[in-house]
């Protein structure tokens, strides 16, 4: 299950939702703003800041973290990213805040002594969702992360009754990106299932979802890139002979925009092997 998209989403949908899981978020939580950034030099990727507003002076930044695997340098990598971003940034920052999201305990990297000090201060928080209590008495964006964690079997039935909640709850403009994000989560929850016995398992019609829109868009682009593989292995067979079956599914695997690319410069080539010396520029 792909969770980091999921959260990712969540937290482009309602960016105040980090701030819901803080005792003491900042008064100004409705101001934020959420992004990814990359810190080159090292390069860093962090997955999700919440920057405050830029008309209000200097503000706490907020990095946030989903860890749904172990990882025992999870910390050395997060601190590291967050006090680069800082130093470099820090006319725009007066302090930082750093919040890292866990299924449950157990996922947490084992050795944490030597960062004992954040961790037992106020600038780090610790948020495992198994304890956050019974799904159905959290808020709604909330319960929504919980259940990215919920079992198979009990997740459809969680997942109809905030569907309920949402309907009863929410306005039909603010209802749309609720539902949109727990079809989404039921959708790479059960990644086996066809989307009619998903529509089945909800009660819904999965077609007036943005989800939905998403897929078939998805599955527009997979067609075009599947016909210009195609097209680029009939052209170079038709230039030198047989192709492999290795230069085939190399060919195959290439994303649309980079088979564009080879459909540009294939004429240029005199023999595979320049195609080989490319598809291997290509990888590296």
């Amino acid at each position: 299950m792909r969770r980091d998209s999921i959260f990712y989403k969540l937290f482009q949908q309602s960016p105040t939702l980090l701030f819901e899981l803080l005792t003491n978020p900042p008064i100004n939580a409705d101001a934020y703003r959420f992004d990814s950034v990359a810190v080159k030099e090292p390069k860093f990727e962090i997955d999700g800041v919440f920057l405050p507003p830029e008309n209000e002076g200097a503000g706490v930044v907020y990095f946030c973290e989903v860890q749904f695997q172990k990882d025992e340098q999870l910390y050395e990598r997060l601190f590291a990213e967050s006090s680069l971003y800082f130093y470099r940034n820090r006319a725009r920052f007066s302090d930082w805040q750093a919040v890292i999201i866990y299924p449950s305990g157990n996922i947490e990297q084992s050795d944490i002594h030597p960062h004992r000090t954040l961790l037992n201060g106020n600038q780090v928080h610790r948020v495992y969702l198994d304890e956050l209590g019974d799904i159905r008495s959290l808020p709604l964006w909330v319960a929504l992360m919980v259940l990215t964690t919920v079992e198979s079997e009990q997740a459809s039935e969680e997942a109809r009754y905030l569907l309920t909640r949402t309907n009863q709850e929410v306005s039909q403009q603010g209802s749309r990106a609720i539902i949109d994000m727990i079809t989404t989560i039921m959708l790479y929850k059960f990644e086996k299932l066809t989307l009619t016995e998903v529509e089945s398992m909800l009660g819904i019609t999965l077609k007036e979802t943005r989800v939905y829109r998403e897929i078939k868009e998805e599955g527009r682009e997979e067609g075009r890139q599947e016909e210009a593989a195609n097209l680029i292995i009939r052209l170079l067979t038709k230039r030198f002979g047989e192709v492999s079956i290795e230069i085939r599914s190399s060919i195959s695997g290439l994303p649309l925009l980079v088979l564009e690319d080879l459909s540009e410069v294939l004429l240029d080539f005199t023999s595979l092997a320049d195609l080989l010396t490319w598809l291997e520029a290509v990888r590296n």
